[in-house]
């Protein structure tokens, strides 16, 4: 393991304490917890909204709290979910009076924490909670009968839930609009990766998993977990359009459809070889028939050190791209 850090077991918090120290003017904490983190610009009235999860994600899940996107994010260890405790302190410091937003991946553990928080809060403290759980993962999609659960894990695509959902609540919509739009924004994002190295957790100290130097994972998930095909590396172009297939026909996406796009590293993938990606994923829907709105490009969600990329695409109307251009302002996010 080489890694730039002191002791394993104080990884999560002196990062904690990096980024307070490199950004107070947007982001501080409460509950005496380095991971109970907080917008230090709270906007009376507004729509509290709230993530969390594992750290190793960087700048998901806390690096998008700040001004028009999230209002507070409960950190965990690395790869793991923060407390319900953590959660409720969250909640309690972002509430001012119009409930919150809980907005967070399709992970057991998040689940069941984020749902114990929501009951904490509502018995002790009387805040509202409404909950929207953002699975676009189309590697990982199950039966989609109504009723079934959803069994698609969130991965980077949850950024369009963040930014919609941002942007509806600082236009002081009330909570159930804030909750339409960001389901709106979930239902129509679709997300495929692919990974080509593992990454290794701090405590543990050994890849997560082994493949081979001249192998890649298609629909890998950002914890390592197992994709759809594993293979020989093909070239960028045949990369990108194996998984845009999967992505545009999983929707499904449609010629005259406009959409927003979102390249996403994984934490060792040079911008060089992002743009490649882009180029290519231009030329695909281009030849669909689908109108890019804008491209978002670099490094959104990561999974520690894994080498790799992913693409979102988001299926806009004019209310989403409303909230997708409104103006943000977080430690790893402006518009």
């Amino acid at each position: 393991m080489k890694k730039i850090i002191n002791r394993p077991e104080d990884y999560v918090n002196e990062m904690l304490e990096g980024l307070y120290v490199a950004h107070p003017d947007l982001i501080t904490y409460t509950n005496d917890d380095l991971r109970c983190l907080v917008t230090a610009r709270k906007k009376p009235g507004k729509v509290g909204i709230a993530t969390g999860g594992g750290s190793g994600h960087l700048p998901l899940f806390l690096g998008y709290v700040g001004e028009g996107m999230l209002d507070g994010c409960s950190v965990g260890d690395v790869f793991q979910s923060p407390s319900a405790e953590q959660m409720a302190a969250v909640t309690r410091e972002i509430d001012d009076g119009a409930g919150v937003l809980y907005i967070y991946g399709n992970y057991n553990g998040d689940i069941f924490n984020f749902d114990m928080a929501a009951e904490m809060v509502d018995f002790e403290d009387g805040i509202r909670v409404e909950s929207v759980v953002a699975g676009e993962d189309v590697a990982s999609a199950g039966p989609s009968a109504p009723g079934e659960k959803n069994t698609r894990r969130g991965v980077a695509g949850i950024l369009f839930v963040f930014k919609c959902a941002g942007g509806a609540a600082a236009a002081m919509l009330d909570l159930d609009e804030v909750k339409r739009v960001a389901e709106k924004a979930a239902a129509n994002v679709r997300t495929m990766g692919v990974a080509l190295t593992p990454c290794t957790v701090p405590r543990v100290g050994e890849p997560g998993f082994s493949i081979g130097e001249d192998e890649m994972e298609i629909g890998m998930g950002i914890h390592g977990e197992a994709g759809i095909r594993r293979g020989k590396i093909e070239p960028a172009n045949q990369i990108a359009e194996e998984m845009l297939d999967k992505i545009v026909a999983d929707l499904p996406y449609q010629s005259g459809d406009e959409v927003a796009v979102l390249i996403n590293g994984l934490g060792a993938t040079p911008l060089d070889e992002q743009y490649i990606v882009t180029r290519q994923v231009n030329k695909y829907l281009e030849a669909k028939g689908i109108k890019v709105y804008r491209y978002y490009v670099g490094e959104y969600a990561t999974a520690l050190e894994m080498a790799g990329v992913s693409i979102s695409l988001l299926k806009l109307d004019d209310e989403l791209k409303k909230y997708l251009d409104a103006p943000a302002k977080t430690p790893f996010f402006v518009s």
